[in-house]
């Protein structure tokens, strides 16, 4: 006679094979399904990772343009107080933007001041707006051009730009697009690039492209690039020289001369003077306080007539406009970065701001700050320029 606790064990080992069989069954069922969602993944990686390489092994330009196609309209945001570098690239992208048909708005913060400045917007018929604030953006897509920060404007840091296209060292960057070439001479060479990868032909060319580069934009273009670069001769790559042979076919060379040529202005001559006769030298380094101005662009002009001293290698000319000292810096020195240099004449001061390239620097202080207001004790101009030659000297 067989025990019940023999019989439950007997039906529970009948069971065991039953319900191995059923989930056996289950597993071999879900095979199929399995096998086509990890054929789906592998597919999915595949064509991402394929969409991916193509997508960045397209030009540059071309990616650019697909960009702006993305968007009905974008503002393209040059740096305060924009210089014929930074308008020529605003120039180039609308017109990149347009051959996609999107409306392009070129706007900037700060002034138009430097004859040469206002010359070039005057004779290419620029048409660029004015900002105070991020709410006369006009509109959400911002491309950013020759700088790559937004800034000179209330609520500039709440900006995020879609693109950026910039020569200058720094940390910016676009959510959909960044090309930042610190070892170009001028931003404006890039859009020359640009306009190659998507096909562009020169006014004057006897092309069939569909994108036609208007005289006035080469012509922008090619005082962008010499600009920046002192006419080719400081602060140059090859693409500089490579962009202004792509060019010269369609500029117009009287809108060049008057571009190149204007009237200087009386206040201007009055801040060269002033640099020029009372600088202070000491070895191959020259400092100018030229006192309060009326045009801050006196600043940089002023330099540049410096670095024409015999035997000078490096200067930094600095003026007072509305309670804020602005610099300007110029070196033909290797052993004199600019930038670095500004950037450790002023690295304890509050609120104050500088950097550039080698060659060529610029910052800005307040006067006030400067005087020791805030967690600073201040220091007196001839104190400053005392920093000033020793960060030239690399000794700070």
């Amino acid at each position: 006679m067989t025990s019940p606790s023999a019989s439950r064990e007997a039906t529970v080992a009948g069971a065991i094979p039953l319900a191995a069989e059923s989930v056996g069954d289950s597993v071999r069922s879900l095979e199929p399904l399995v096998l086509s969602l990890l054929v789906l993944v592998v597919v999915g990686l595949v064509l991402g990772g394929w969409w991916a390489v193509r997508w960045f092994r397209r030009p540059p330009g071309i990616r650019l343009q697909r960009v702006l196609a993305t968007h009905d309209d974008v503002t393209v945001l040059m740096h305060p107080n924009p210089d014929p570098d930074a308008m020529s690239c605003a120039m180039g992208v609308a017109a990149i933007a347009d051959s996609v048909g999107t409306e392009a708005t070129l706007q900037y913060s700060g002034e138009i001041r430097h004859q040469e400045n206002r010359a070039f917007r005057t004779v290419l018929d620029l048409d660029l707006e004015s900002v105070e604030a991020s709410s006369q953006l006009a509109s959400d897509a911002v491309v950013l051009v020759d700088h790559n920060t937004p800034r000179g404007f209330t609520g500039a840091q709440t900006v995020e730009p879609i693109a950026v296209v910039d020569h200058h060292p720094g940390n910016g960057a676009g959510t959909e697009f960044t090309d930042v070439r610190t070892d170009y001479g001028a931003a404006s060479t890039i859009i020359v690039e640009y306009l190659d990868d998507i096909g562009a032909a020169m006014a004057d060319e006897d092309d069939s492209s569909e994108f036609e580069v208007s005289s006035e934009l080469a012509t922008g273009l090619l005082y962008g690039v010499q600009s920046d670069t002192n006419h080719l001769t400081n602060g140059c790559s090859r693409a500089e020289f490579d962009a202004c042979a792509v060019l010269f076919p369609g500029i117009d060379e009287d809108l060049l001369d008057r571009i190149a040529n204007p009237q200087v202005s009386d206040d201007v001559l009055q801040v060269k003077a002033t640099a020029i006769t009372q600088k202070r030298v000491e070895g191959p380094f020259a400092v100018c306080d030229v006192g309060e101005v009326s045009n801050v662009d006196a600043i940089p002009q002023a330099a540049d007539e410096l670095m024409h001293l015999e035997g000078v290698t490096a200067v930094v000319v600095y003026g007072e406009y509305d309670g804020t000292l602005h610099l300007s810096g110029r070196s033909r020195d290797d052993r004199v970065h600019m930038g670095e240099t500004l950037r450790h004449a002023i690295s304890d001061i509050p609120m104050a701001s500088a950097g550039g390239h080698a060659r060529m620097g610029g910052g800005q202080l307040s006067v006030d700050h400067m005087n020791g207001i805030g967690p600073s004790d201040g220091i007196s101009r001839e104190e400053f320029e005392e920093r000033l030659f020793s960060a030239m000297a690399g000794e700070r």
